[in-house]
């Protein structure tokens, strides 16, 4: 007779393979990560993650994901400065987390010579913008922003300066760097510059 499996073990499996395929990326990188590698890091066989994650890449693809979705929250707080504020923070914090320094080394492999990540990987950023697109909406909804702002321009304006500090300057990443990139997402919003017709006074100065 065939043992029953415990309750939950499919998925405490699941979240240690995916915790050790991101422990792999941050110690090797992307070129280098080995299902073998990810299997022993998380105490399983390596017959178990192929069961699941047919390639490599989909197994990465789904840590990258999997991290993202569990440690970027989508805030909504009913104001587009205070949205904004907490989404930059949180952004913020990843970065400098383990698993966020693991997916911005795979994602950026190829700007050093590795083998660069297949576009499933790069679509995790993708898709953590298109999740947050709903700020943007709900504030033009609600009259914070010109109607007709680009909700992705605005959002990727928030990020940019983040994403400098962390991979170019290498300067600190913390609430202040957050508050900033926020405001000036907000402000450049407000004046227009994302396709809405700006708010009186704002593009003038007055």
């Amino acid at each position: 007779m065939s043992p029953v499996p415990s309750p939950g073990r499919g998925e405490k499996v699941r979240t240690a393979v995916l915790a050790a395929t991101l422990d792999e990326l941050g110690a090797h990188g992307y070129a280098a990560l080995t299902v073998d590698n990810v299997a022993r890091r998380a105490g399983v066989h390596k017959t178990t993650v192929y069961r699941r994650w047919p390639d490599r890449d989909g197994l990465i693809a789904d840590a990258l994901s999997d991290s993202v979705d569990s440690e970027i929250s989508i805030p909504d707080t009913g104001s587009i400065e205070t949205d904004l504020r907490a989404l930059a923070r949180t952004l913020v914090v990843w970065i400098d987390s383990p698993s966020g320094r693991a997916i911005l080394a795979a994602a950026l492999s190829d700007a050093v010579g590795l083998p660069r990540p297949p576009d499933s990987i790069r679509h995790v950023f993708r898709d953590r913008i298109r999740r947050a697109l709903p700020i943007v909406d709900k504030a033009m909804d609600r009259g914070e922003l010109p109607r007709g702002t680009d909700p992705a321009r605005m959002l990727k304006t928030l990020a940019a300066p983040i994403y400098m500090r962390a991979l170019i300057t290498h300067e600190p990443l913390d609430e202040a760097a957050a508050d900033a990139a926020a405001r000036l997402a907000l402000t450049a919003a407000r004046a227009g510059l994302f396709g809405g017709d700006p708010e009186p006074g704002v593009a003038s100065g007055a």
